[in-house]
């Protein structure tokens, strides 16, 4: 994946890149899980949709952009344009300790990738890691499309070979009918952490246990002796 070119603002943090993909992979094969129908319902759209449709669904979404980041539609069938991306994370990431840039913020910080249609939502997770220098495994993420629909708001984790820009587009282009959410995977997914990890993640948990039986251990120790010296003051004779 090639970058391109980013930018900083003040409130926000711009970044945008190009990659270069094969155009519209298939979609998984198999029976859609209940959380999942509604994106494997917009992949088969995504399959049969032919140049005409495409192009008029871009200059549909163009007449509706507000904030000039419309979508370019090639000779060739495909398009680029622009996705915004909120980071919702528990904690930083871990960043490269020499790329002399900031780790990312983990809660609020709102990206925008320039990317193509062929773009898929795993190349997505990469791209924004590697602008940001991040030194974790992309697997540890998860990218998440939030809808609001009838006064609900619905988040799904999207499958890694699903186009975000496609989904941007069937939406148009206002973020509070679809907007795009990075996070961790869930607790409990702990498939994506490798072994010397997780055997890190125990030796951490033991240290704390030890220092905290430690602490525990010197509290009442202190205790004990504030409680003697105040019963020998009790009990010294005249």
């Amino acid at each position: 994946m090639s970058s391109g070119y980013s930018s900083l603002e003040e409130d926000s943090e711009d970044f945008f890149f190009t990659a270069r993909t094969s155009f519209f992979r298939r979609a998984p094969q198999g029976k859609p899980r209940g959380g999942q129908q509604d994106v494997e319902k917009e992949k088969e759209t995504h399959n049969y949709l032919s140049k005409e449709e495409i192009k008029e669904k871009v200059h549909k979404y163009n007449s509706a952009v507000t904030d000039k980041l419309k979508m370019t539609l090639n000779s060739n069938g495909i398009y680029t344009g622009f996705i915004k991306v909120q980071m919702e994370l528990c904690r930083p990431p871990q960043t490269c300790p020499d790329s002399g840039k900031p780790a990312p913020s983990s809660h609020g910080c709102m990206n925008t990738l320039h990317i193509s249609s062929t773009n898929t939502v795993g190349e997505v997770i990469e791209a924004l890691l590697r602008k940001f220098l991040v030194t974790e495994s992309p697997a540890k993420f998860a990218l998440y499309k939030r809808c609001h629909r009838e006064d609900q708001v619905y988040a799904c984790k999207l499958s890694d070979r699903e186009h975000p820009l496609y989904l941007r587009l069937v939406a148009g282009p206002k973020t509070d009918t679809l907007s795009f959410v990075l996070r961790e995977h869930e607790i409990g997914e702990w498939e994506a952490f490798s072994l010397p990890e997780l055997q890190n993640f125990l030796r951490i948990l033991d240290k704390e246990e030890d220092e905290q039986l430690q602490n525990l251990k010197k509290r009442y120790a202190a205790y004990r002796q504030k409680l003697e010296e105040a019963l020998g003051q009790v009990w010294k004779p005249d």
